[in-house]
């Protein structure tokens, strides 16, 4: 398991390794959080590609439980701050790196890479930075491809598109003493993600049709647990005096895959948790406007997702411009959401 080093704030796993081994890898990514379960099936077939060698994966502290069980060493920094940044430059000057995977390809990634000044060294675009790239940079592609893109620029079989991330004991423990406290053992429970990250309000389907949805699953049977974090608490505050378990801040990333093992299905905006949930094999439907879905969809739920094709969606504006009234989103009524369940089966407790 990974532990913090003296008073810095990088992570490293302590499971032994062979001095023998002949190549140290070091694979890059950063954040953010759905990138990060996007990247999974990635980082198992750099494991199995480089069986015999020590391999680590440099992200950040926020994402390590979401890799904590994946048989690498894990090595975790805080993105900001100038004394971080030189005590991670430091190490990365020392540890010697024979090939590097930047699955990130940030600036501040694409310096990383350079500075192990690895022998092989595997991106995305072209540069200094990089020895290796794709043939070529198609950028309407979705996350999950292009990561395999570096992959094959690197020598490296695709991964297939396929996830599930186990979920731990202790995270199921952790889960159930909630539910028995929240006295929702046996119950039929339909996380909700209402949210998003404060710098991207317009991902966000209204708060009228979350109310609206929200009462009557639960008329339905249905418990509805709204999840999220800071960026969510008012919302899910209002939200759960009409319906549903107010549980913002309390599930961390492995427990809320506890939770969806629980769960009949999910509804979440374009956001981190969508990842998280999709990744317990939970049927997950997902609103998206503003944000291209082709190219950012939960892995294997493209067909549950939830548009309306509104000619100046998407526009990757983080804040919807006034006279448009948020058409994409706003367009999606509860009834149609509810007409998709039906459909789908998913409507009978």
């Amino acid at each position: 398991m990974p532990r913090w080093l003296g008073s810095g704030s990088v992570l490293l796993d302590t499971a032994p390794w062979c001095s023998m081994r002949p190549r140290n890898i070091l694979i890059i990514k950063l954040g953010a959080l759905g990138d990060v379960v996007l990247s999974v099936p990635q980082l198992l077939r750099l494991v199995k590609t480089h069986t015999g060698d020590r391999i680590t994966l440099l992200t950040a502290p926020a994402y390590v439980e979401v890799v904590a069980d994946l048989p690498l060493q894990v090595v975790a920094f805080q993105r900001k701050g100038f004394v971080e940044m030189l005590r991670v430059v430091r190490w990365l000057l020392g540890q010697q790196f024979d090939v590097v995977y930047d699955l990130q390809g940030s600036l501040r990634s694409r310096v990383m890479t350079l500075l192990t000044q690895a022998e092989k060294r595997v991106g995305r675009t072209p540069g200094i930075a990089y020895t290796h790239t794709p043939l070529s940079t198609t950028d309407g592609v979705h996350a999950f491809d292009r990561f395999n893109d570096i992959l094959v620029a690197g020598g490296v079989k695709v991964a297939a598109p396929a996830l599930q991330l186990p979920v731990s004991a202790l995270a199921a423990s952790r889960l159930a003493a909630w539910m028995q406290q929240q006295g929702l053992d046996g119950r039929p429970l339909v996380p909700v993600h209402a949210g998003s990250s404060r710098h991207w309000p317009a991902k966000r389907w209204g708060e009228a049709h979350y109310q609206a949805l929200a009462t009557i699953l639960e008329a339905r049977g249905f418990v509805v647990i709204w999840v999220g974090g800071e960026d969510e608490r008012a919302l899910n505050s209002r939200l759960a005096r009409h319906a549903g378990v107010d549980a913002t801040g309390a599930f961390s990333f492995a427990e809320l895959l506890a939770l969806a093992a629980h769960a009949a299905f999910a509804v979440t905006n374009d956001s981190g948790p969508m990842h998280v949930l999709s990744a317990a094999g939970l049927p997950v439907y997902v609103f998206f406007g503003p944000t291209d879905w082709q190219r950012s969809h939960a892995l294997g739920q493209a067909a549950r997702v939830l548009v309306n094709p509104v000619p100046c969606s998407p526009c990757q504006l983080p804040v919807c411009p006034p006279h448009r009234q948020h058409a994409c989103l706003r367009g999606i009524t509860p009834e149609a959401v509810l007409a998709r369940l039906a459909a789908d089966g998913l409507l009978q407790t």
